[in-house]
């Protein structure tokens, strides 16, 4: 069965186009077919594969707001079972064209359901804050990935974002499950971390993946050669981790 998935965070910085890009790639290594959707402004996944933001082409603003835009016309192929829809600076006005009314958040939704998704996995990528690009994923999503940083001000904002997704569940999208938290940017060495990832595992028991991202200089560097760390650096520690991730949401499926 096909699935959505939104990483979102309403805090900068967390690891969430790292997330999308890596996990994707992940996921693709285990044969399946994935999609990746890149809805923030900053465009950051959509470089992640060498593609030229500022070259006019079809993308997830006119997905989103172009009537009859097919994925097809807008998805770019990167790789073997995995493709991006890339993003523009264009999205940045999405908030003042469309406000945030009920047929403001449903276009992504409305956008992915117009034809044949041929793919086993659809991944959000979406900006900090909670405005109609992350609500649009939210609203498209069959589940939501919230990474955490491991630190303590990189907490604060999930009680809120948890508050955000129980309301879009309430009235817009019933069907959205909290697939789970993702503790990032790990260091093992550090005491701080370790009582920030300590914390989630204690609040949120059932809601946090085993899987924990740790902090890695590849996982900066393999962008600039746009490509995912599993491909830059296989048997890095976090290429491994984005792996144990994989498994863990395959076996839902």
């Amino acid at each position: 069965m096909a699935r959505t998935l939104v990483i979102a965070n309403q805090k900068g910085g967390v690891g969430k186009t790292t997330t999308v890009l890596n996990l994707g790639a992940a996921l693709a290594e285990q044969g399946r077919n994935v999609l990746l959707i890149d809805l923030d402004p900053q465009a950051g996944l959509t470089a992640s594969f060498g593609i030229d933001t500022h070259v006019n082409r079809p993308g997830s603003y006119s997905f989103l707001t172009g009537d009859g835009v097919s994925l097809g016309r807008v998805l770019i192929h990167v790789g073997g079972t995995l493709a991006v829809v890339p993003a523009s600076l264009d999205l940045a006005s999405m908030e003042a064209r469309l406000g945030t009314s009920r047929e403001a958040v449903t276009r992504l939704r409305q956008a992915l359901t117009r034809g044949l998704n041929p793919f086993d996995y659809t991944l959000i990528d979406t900006p900090p804050g909670l405005g109609v690009l992350t609500a649009n994923g939210l609203v498209a999503a069959d589940e939501v990935i919230v990474p955490v940083q491991c630190q303590y001000l990189a907490m604060r904002g999930v009680r809120t974002l948890l508050e955000t997704v129980r309301h879009v569940r309430a009235t817009l999208n019933p069907g959205l499950k909290l697939a789970g938290l993702l503790g990032t940017m790990y260091r093992p060495e550090s005491l701080h971390a370790n009582e920030v990832l300590d914390e989630i595992r204690a609040v949120f028991p059932q809601d946090t993946f085993r899987t924990v991202i740790p902090d890695s200089e590849a996982l900066a560097e393999a962008p600039v050669a746009a490509v995912s760390i599993l491909e830059y650096a296989p048997g890095d520690p976090a290429a491994q981790a984005y792996r144990a991730l994989a498994q863990e949401i395959i076996i839902h499926e």
